[in-house]
């Protein structure tokens, strides 16, 4: 339970809230006389450092067999927070759309209901290939539009089109394995 990836993991928990008050709370008194886009960098570098947790964690868990159930549970947790914390935040600042944003955490909550779902009737529910490209095409987007980088929109409407495939892929997934059953 207590082990290097849970700890990343955790680690990643905490990192999203604090990235979040950075994006929204640039009003606070501890934040006078800092410029906004140094607010943004130091946003970004969070993201950055939490998302390569995201690696890391799952690396170590498999190379060094250190899979837990706690693990299982934190790892998508701790993704799920980051990237919220990110979409909400950019949202909060007009750079990114809220149908994009609707549409992706739709999706995040629905998916998340049915793998508790799955994991209630004993099925597999680890993440997928194409959910692990969702997640990176989603961090990519929310590094971007969090340095206003060219193309920023344009890869979060890529990260929106995976995101809702990948959906699809595990809707799909789940009713093929409990109609066998």
């Amino acid at each position: 339970m207590y082990n290097v990836p849970n700890l990343l993991a955790f680690i990643r928990l905490l990192m999203a809230p604090l990235m979040f008050m950075l994006l929204v709370d640039r009003d606070w008194s501890i934040f006078q006389g800092i410029h906004y886009s140094w607010l943004d960098y130091a946003a970004a570098f969070l993201f950055v450092l939490a998302s390569a947790t995201d690696f890391f964690d799952g690396y170590i868990a498999r190379t060094f067999n250190q899979v837990t159930t706690l693990g299982a549970i934190l790892d998508p947790l701790a993704d799920k927070m980051l990237t919220l914390a990110g979409f909400l935040g950019l949202m909060m600042l007009d750079r990114a759309s809220p149908w994009a944003i609707y549409l992706i955490l739709t999706r995040e909550l629905f998916i998340t209901g049915l793998r508790v779902s799955a994991m209630s009737q004993g099925f597999d529910v680890s993440a997928s290939w194409m959910g692990k490209v969702k997640t990176v095409a989603q961090m990519i987007a929310i590094g971007f539009l969090l340095m206003e980088w060219p193309g920023g929109i344009l890869l979060l409407w890529i990260a929106v089109a995976l995101t809702l495939y990948s959906g699809y892929e595990y809707v799909r997934d789940f009713f093929r394995k409990t109609s066998t059953d």
